[in-house]
């Protein structure tokens, strides 16, 4: 394929379409995933990202990002920012240098004030009613409760492979804790030499098993796009089970050098997809004896 960009969930599904827009025109694989990823910060209509996210247990929302360019391997990160409209712009300003790459908290907060970041309160009506509701009922923290990581991939027409991630993280989550989203290796990764992976799903169960940089390697040895995203995906989850007993909600989209893709998952999701003949399109993914079975939806 000259080009191609996946992303997890419908939500992505206009923000693919932006995407594949950029791509046709030959702009950069950087700038159509980071267009991607705002489409689906500014719509207040997704709970887990951006602005209209779901809040911590203190009814504040904090937003963590990634982005990683294929080309040099390097990275920008940031966590638990507050106040800011889009943590996946803060996070691709992080990418050049050898050092500071990774900033959380009031210095990701403090950085992106100096360097003009367009600021904005995230915390909606609808979200304070929906903590309100819930913040005496809730007992047990889930992966998949309003919390749906959107992360873009895309491959350009010059080859570049690159990852972007962005999220508001676990609702009712606590006060500084960061999930894989924002982590190179666990959360995205991307080598414009092999291919790139990003992952959804309970962040410390992604970590464990650095999920994206697994399935990346999986490709530099030798398997197609969908073998290693579904072997990374499936060995985690066994080694989880033998270990504990259960597994968590864990999803996996991944692409080759060559715009090939691939998903592996534990749990039925959804997720975009488009290339220079395939246009955008919402496809649901249901894990079935260690295979993923893709169909469109309709």
């Amino acid at each position: 394929m000259k080009w191609a960009v996946i992303a997890t969930w419908a939500m992505a599904e206009n923000g693919v379409r932006i995407a594949s827009k950029m791509l046709e025109n030959e702009e950069s694989a950087a700038d159509a995933i980071t267009e991607g990823v705002c489409d689906v910060e500014d719509n207040p209509s997704y709970h887990s990202v951006g602005c209209g996210g779901r809040p911590n247990r203190d009814c504040r929302v904090f937003l963590d990002g990634g982005f990683m360019d294929g080309d040099s391997l390097h990275f920008g990160a940031v966590g638990a920012v507050e106040g800011y409209r889009s943590a996946v712009r803060i996070a691709r300003s992080l990418l050049k240098g050898d050092a500071n790459n990774f900033l959380v908290g009031s210095g990701a907060e403090k950085y992106a004030e100096a360097n003009g970041f367009e600021k904005r309160d995230n915390l909606t009506e609808e979200g304070k009613a929906i903590w309100q509701a819930e913040k005496d009922r809730l007992k047990q923290l889930s992966a998949y409760d309003g919390h749906d990581t959107v992360c873009f991939l895309a491959k350009d027409q010059k080859g570049t492979l690159c990852a972007a991630t962005s999220t508001s993280g676990l609702f009712m989550k606590e006060e500084g804790r960061l999930g894989d989203t924002p982590v190179p290796g666990s959360g995205f990764y991307a080598d414009s030499k092999t291919g790139a992976a990003a992952a959804t799903g309970m962040g410390e169960e992604i970590m464990k098993g650095a999920l994206s940089y697994a399935a990346v390697m999986y490709m530099k040895q030798g398997m197609s796009a969908m073998e290693a995203a579904q072997k990374a995906v499936n060995e985690l989850d066994k080694e989880l089970k033998e270990r504990n007993g259960y597994a968590q909600p864990m999803s996996l989209v991944a692409l080759d050098k060559e715009g090939n893709i691939g998903v592996g998952t534990n749990v039925e999701f959804t997720f975009v997809y488009a290339d220079e003949k395939t246009e955008p399109a919402v496809y649901t993914a249901v894990p079935l004896d260690g295979k993923t079975v893709i169909g469109k939806r309709m």
